[in-house]
């Protein structure tokens, strides 16, 4: 069973149960369609709800299913979204928690969106090389406009419950540990004549802005941040449909793009490095209750190009981290370094100088071995030297916390050797940034 259907009073629920990111594989397509028009045959039903299990909307389409039968078997995800959106009674979208890709289309297609306090709404397809594939592109901007459709479009980024209230994009938050908030929502929904639908809506700009100026320096954007990658330029066009075309064209126009990205060779070598990277994070011999260990500082031992690399990799993902070197000189070239390159891709339009301070002022530099000793990582850039690294080892083993990991950046030296000049040889591991 991946869609669970329940009565509560006049409200049909159906809740999608498919984990772990309750994907709409063609098993759940059909069952919402089976659920939907359960609902619409039963006289008692007032008003329908499509929410999920757990802390998950939907994480959208199965991506697995891509170039395979079940991606063609109908229902597609599209004519669920259609038969959502006709429904003679009001459908309404309780996002409880992620909801992204497709599960946001799925959103976009009922006539009301609701959301939990923890909700995040993305679409994400941009960074595995394709573009929203089920309207997306069309209703978003019907919802919140095009400017700030073509932002989340564009990025991939998500937004929380809050920024989707301001948008438009939600019409309600409610409490993430009750669903009564829901139901009384559905009960007022249940009395109104009329419901909206995306697709009647029309698409704007903010008040003074040209369609054609707009697109113009999305576009120019784009070329600078995307290097030649066709994703983003396809979601610009997309959007561009939806300001410039009635929304059965620009649907037909956002497939059309859709199915060329998908057999890009750009969208192949994303989507591998999707899996991959996946992949990578499960180790077979593992077991599944083995705890992660948290990550809130980190510290790095050089401060040359690798050091300082290793540093903003961890700044950039907002993580305090400490660098240490023999002599304030060094200190001095890596932090110089760094904020030059994070200067330089704010000159690209990649990052904002407000975000190149903030990410400055999360490296600390240091000439005290002895302030690695809180972090919670602390990773070596030495020389490609056996006594130099097992002797930075033996110090961190002295000084860094019990519980840390003690990572060594080296490309050809055993690990194990390093390790071993350590009483903890079970707290390191190999790290390799490129």
């Amino acid at each position: 069973m991946t869609t669970h259907y329940q009565r509560r009073g006049t409200v049909a629920v159906l809740q999608i149960d498919n984990p772990p990111i309750n994907g709409l594989g063609h098993v759940t397509r059909k069952a919402l369609i089976d659920g939907l028009g359960h609902a619409l045959n039963d006289e008692e039903v007032h008003a329908i709800v499509i929410t999920g299990t757990g802390k998950v909307f939907s994480g959208g389409a199965d991506i697995k299913e891509f170039n395979t039968p079940a991606a063609l078997a109908e229902p597609s995800l599209l004519q669920v979204i259609d038969n959502v959106e006709r429904s003679v009674k009001p459908v309404i979208a309780a996002v409880n928690g992620v909801c992204m890709g497709g599960g946001l289309e799925l959103a976009l297609g009922c006539h009301y969106r609701i959301a939990t306090q923890d909700a995040l709404l993305a679409l994400p397809e941009v960074k595995i090389g394709l573009l929203p594939g089920a309207g997306g592109t069309q209703r978003l901007p019907r919802a919140i406009g095009a400017d700030k459709a073509l932002q989340m479009i564009g990025s991939g980024e998500p937004v929380g419950a809050g920024d989707a209230l301001k948008q438009g994009l939600v019409a309600r938050i409610v409490p993430n540990t009750s669903f009564t908030g829901v139901l009384e929502f559905a009960g007022e929904i249940a009395r109104k004549s009329k419901h909206p639908k995306l697709r009647d809506q029309a698409t704007a700009l903010p008040a003074g802005q040209a369609i054609d100026a707009f697109i113009s320096a999305a576009r120019a954007q784009a070329a600078q941040r995307s290097r030649g990658l066709p994703a983003p330029i396809r979601c610009i066009e997309a959007v561009e449909a939806a300001l410039k075309l009635p929304f059965e064209q620009g649907l037909a126009l956002e497939r059309k793009f859709f199915i060329e990205l998908v057999q890009s060779n750009e969208s192949k070598a994303l989507r591998h490095v999707f899996f991959s990277e996946r992949a990578a994070s499960k180790i077979p011999d593992v077991p599944d209750t083995t705890r992660a260990r948290a990550i809130d500082s980190a510290g790095v031992i050089g401060f040359g190009t690798m050091g300082g690399g290793i540093a903003m990799s961890f700044a950039n993902a907002g993580i305090p981290v400490i660098v240490f070197e023999k002599d304030q000189a060094a200190l001095d070239r890596g932090l110089a370094m760094c904020r030059r390159n994070w200067e330089a891709t704010a000159k690209k339009g990649r990052l904002t100088m407000d975000q190149v301070e903030q990410r400055v002022a999360l490296l600390t530099s240091t000439l005290d071995f002895n302030a690695l000793a809180a972090a919670d990582i602390v990773i070596e850039a030495a020389y490609e030297d056996m006594a130099v690294k097992q002797d930075v080892f033996k110090r961190l083993d002295a000084v860094v916390k019990r519980g840390a990991i003690l990572a060594t950046n080296t490309s050809t030296l055993d690990v194990d050797q390093i390790a071993a000049a350590t009483t903890r040889p079970q707290d390191v591991i190999g790290t390799h940034f490129f």
